[in-house]
């Protein structure tokens, strides 16, 4: 087990899938480069990437945050 998850990063998994077998229409977060979550997650924050939900709750994240749960997962296998 790998170090505890920062706040928020536990509610990415009740819509981004954890496990490698399951089909979702939403991408998993596990085993991206933290630079690629954070960049997702900040197109998202600003509204350069628009969505149903993400934008939302993209907003409620400061940059630290954003930046801590990116690095987080991308150390998760």
């Amino acid at each position: 087990a790998g170090p505890e998850a920062p706040a928020g990063a536990a509610s990415c998994s009740g819509c981004h899938a954890t496990g490698a077998k399951v089909d979702s229409a939403i991408p998993r977060l596990i085993g991206r480069s933290a630079a690629d979550i954070a960049a997702q997650m900040q197109a998202f924050k600003t509204g350069q990437k628009p969505a149903t939900v993400m934008d939302r709750l993209a907003k409620g994240f400061s940059d630290d945050e954003i930046q801590a749960i990116a690095e987080w997962y991308a150390q998760q296998k």
